[in-house]
């Protein structure tokens, strides 16, 4: 029996021992890929919630109490500058400009008789200037008269589309009750809110006679194909959010864009000679970003980096790097500090072709 239990325990030590023997044989032979970082010239795009607006958008109401009595264009129809939209009942100043267009074209006759007399010195001047001040009075109350007249019809501002409506035929309108809006949307106004820093930024970059070019998002996620330049920013901080809105204007000659739309604005910095690593050639210990370096005798060491900017699959490193050191790509949490390690080493442009890199 205790010749059994000798030989059993043997046999295990032995198969123990293979086994770590093939284990530490299968870790020594690894052979891990290394790396050093991209010196390039790239690019960083920034995404911004946006809000639409036209370049022109304006409320249409009532300038005179009544009824409506047309209207003469539909919701949604483009409209030229000009264009009758609705008609008030038009009765009461209808009367007052006939009333007021009598009184006119008497006076014009007397003050023509008048005249013909004082030309033939049968009376005195004074007579022709009461009837010249006479004729005067009534075509200014004419005019008034074809003002109000006019009130009452509701005429496109501008070239535009026409919103929706609130009101119908027939209704009581008073004055100042809106009817519709109109809006130009020839060119469209876009706005949205850019951090302190980043405002800071964006001032740095340009020149007073230089304008920075955007794109804009739909909410389809498609790019609208037109580009805008940001012209405006606006003169003061929200001091609740940190931010100041900047307005971008689009050209939309094909009128897809509408007043109240929503979208992303996306705006592109450039990065000149921007230090490039793989976002997955690092690791993070409490909010701070490491890679492990690898050294003259191919050792590991952790390094901490300070990362400037964020690209897809990409960090744009600022400090605790240089473009000669060596670095490990993959197997990150196959080794430890201080360990020596066999590598093989690829080009950088080599790897980075495998990613999704944005340079210009």
């Amino acid at each position: 029996m205790n010749k059994l239990f000798v030989f059993i325990s043997a046999a295990a030590l032995m198969l123990n021992t293979g086994c770590g023997h093939k284990k530490e044989h299968h870790r020594e032979s690894s052979t891990f890929l290394v790396t050093s970082a991209l010196n390039k010239d790239t690019s960083l795009t920034k995404e911004y919630v946006c809000q639409i607006h036209s370049i022109q958008h304006i409320e249409l109401r009532a300038q005179e109490r009544g009824f409506v009595q047309k209207i003469y264009v539909d919701e949604g129809q483009f409209v030229k500058e000009g264009e009758l939209l609705f008609q008030i009942m038009p009765k009461l100043f209808q009367a007052e400009y006939n009333k007021a267009k009598a009184e006119a074209d008497f006076a014009e006759i007397e003050y023509l008789n008048t005249k013909k007399l004082a030309d033939s010195n049968i009376v005195a001047p004074n007579e022709l200037a009461m009837a010249q001040a006479k004729y005067d009075k009534a075509k200014a109350e004419l005019e008034l008269a074809q003002v109000h007249l006019g009130f009452t019809q509701i005429r496109a501002p501008f070239d535009g589309y026409i919103d929706r409506f609130h009101v119908r035929l027939g209704s009581l309108v008073d004055e100042g009750e809106l009817l519709t809006s109109l809006s130009d949307n020839s060119k469209m106004w876009v706005y949205f809110n850019v951090p302190e820093a980043e405002y800071l930024n964006y001032m740095t970059r340009i020149n007073n006679d230089s304008l920075i070019s955007v794109k804009l998002e739909m909410a389809n996620g498609k790019l609208f194909e037109y580009p805008g330049l940001v012209e405006a920013i606006e003169a003061d901080f929200n001091n609740e959010t940190g931010n100041i809105p900047f307005r971008a204007t689009f050209p939309n000659p094909k009128g897809l864009l509408r007043h109240g739309e929503t979208g992303n604005i996306l705006m592109t910095k450039p990065l000149k000679g921007a230090l490039l690593i793989p976002q997955k050639a690092t690791f993070e210990v409490l909010d701070k970003k490491y890679v492990f370096l690898v050294d003259e005798d191919n050792k590991i060491e952790s390094k901490e980096i300070t990362i400037g900017a964020e690209i897809p699959h990409l960090y744009s490193i600022t400090n605790g790097l240089g473009k000669d050191d060596k670095f490990l790509l993959e197997g990150l949490r196959l080794v430890k500090r201080g360990e020596e390690i066999e590598y093989e080493y690829e080009k950088p442009d080599s790897v980075y072709s495998h990613l999704e890199l944005y340079a210009e």
